[in-house]
């Protein structure tokens, strides 16, 4: 599916970092940041020009050559890693900062990557998500349409309980962020420190 959404010459999630990240930026730990289901690389390139060292991983190869030559035109370095989630290891104590932007996937799944994100992060690391919340199922604007897909802020503090939560929100936005997140979005915000 997303090789296949990827397969244009467009950017479908436009050029442009996710706002929460853009935002938050200044948040971060210096250092390096994973990038968890990055697709064609804004979040990435924009992280690279801000001097960290990135490295973002996909399902899509498309997405990923798409991320690739969007550093290459940025005169970036980025590293891309193509594998699946459920098949990526992300070590402990490996990442100054973990970014997770509408990876929306199998509660058992999430659970795990979640866990594995908490105990992958550096003493001091950073821990940024932006996910939509069931409530964006009344929107249509962008995101799955199946519910067990989407998360809030309480499940979330669940899974993250291992981390110091210091910004946790549920709220509406605008989000214009290629042609698949358009409009008006109910989404949760989370920064988690170790």
């Amino acid at each position: 599916m997303w090789d296949e959404r990827y397969k244009t010459e467009d950017y479908v999630y436009g050029l442009e970092p996710n706002d929460f990240l853009l935002e938050n930026v200044d948040q971060l730990k210096p250092g390096s940041v994973l990038c968890l289901a990055e697709g064609e690389g804004r979040n990435a390139v924009f992280l690279a020009k801000q001097g960290f060292d990135v490295t973002a991983m996909d399902g899509s190869s498309v997405g990923l050559e798409k991320a690739q030559r969007l550093a290459s035109e940025n005169e970036v370095e980025i590293t891309t890693v193509h594998a699946d989630l459920n098949e990526f290891t992300i070590e402990p104590n490996a990442w100054d900062n973990i970014i997770s932007i509408f990876c929306h996937i199998p509660p058992p799944l999430r659970e795990k990557v979640h866990a594995a994100s908490a105990a992958g992060l550096t003493k001091g690391g950073v821990l940024l998500l932006e996910a939509y919340t069931p409530k964006q199922l009344e929107f249509g604007t962008g995101g799955p349409p199946v519910e067990e897909l989407l998360m809030s802020l309480e499940g979330l503090i669940q899974e993250f309980q291992s981390l110091e939560i210091f910004q946790g929100l549920e709220t509406e936005r605008d989000v214009h962020e290629g042609r698949f997140h358009n409009g008006r979005a109910a989404v949760v915000q989370l920064l988690a420190r170790k």
